[in-house]
């Protein structure tokens, strides 16, 4: 004999939210322990740092920074179709969304290259090796980038399993707008963290 755990559907909901908030509390932990190590070196090494963050691509930043909070409102207004149920809006916005990660992963694949290219990947041949701060600042630079890169396509993963279940039935609207709002509560947590490391990475030398 089972015994269903939540009393109504209600109940369920408040414990799918609650769970993945916690999850997010935990990731963002994560990524807050690499913004107090980019502070603590950009106080302690502030020329090599300013110096590095000199070479990141700006415009590039700028660029990618415009996509995420483009994708995170096509996320929100999902969210909005699928409280209403439209079906097939809510798929399209979806796809959208995570196009628009693609788009941002593809910017940032040429960044990575670009700077390889340029010798500001740690390491030998590193060209700013001379300089206190430079070459830890681009380490982390790296990790953080790295790691947020890993949760967008985690994302861009999960926006497309999203649209493909609620255009293919699979996944009904309104009943079950539960499960396209918690994905995107997840999506809008790796927007957020995008929005604190463009300013803490590559504004240091304004």
């Amino acid at each position: 004999m089972t015994t269903e755990p939540f009393v109504h559907a209600g109940q369920r909901e408040e414990a799918n939210h609650l769970g993945m908030w916690l999850f997010l509390a935990t990731e963002a932990m994560m990524f807050g322990a690499l913004f107090f190590a980019l502070t603590v070196v950009r106080l302690r090494m502030p020329e090599g740092v300013r110096l590095a963050s000199g070479h990141l691509d700006k415009l590039l930043g700028t660029l990618n920074t415009g996509v995420l909070l483009t994708s995170s409102l096509l996320v929100a207004l999902a969210v909005t179709a699928a409280r209403q149920g439209r079906q097939e809006r809510t798929a399209g916005l979806l796809a959208g969304a995570a196009g628009l990660g693609v788009v941002f992963l593809a910017i940032k694949a040429y960044e990575y290259v670009t700077e390889f290219r340029e010798g500001l990947m740690p390491g030998p041949g590193f060209r700013l090796a001379d300089q206190p701060g430079a070459e830890l600042f681009f380490n982390l630079y790296y990790a953080a980038t790295g790691l947020h890169a890993l949760h967008l396509t985690i994302g861009v993963l999960l926006m497309l399993g999203l649209s493909a279940r609620v255009l293919g039935g699979y996944l009904k609207v309104p009943e079950r707008s539960t499960s396209v709002e918690l994905p995107g509560l997840y999506w809008h947590v790796v927007d957020i963290v995008w929005m604190f490391l463009y300013p803490t990475l590559y504004l240091v030398s304004r």
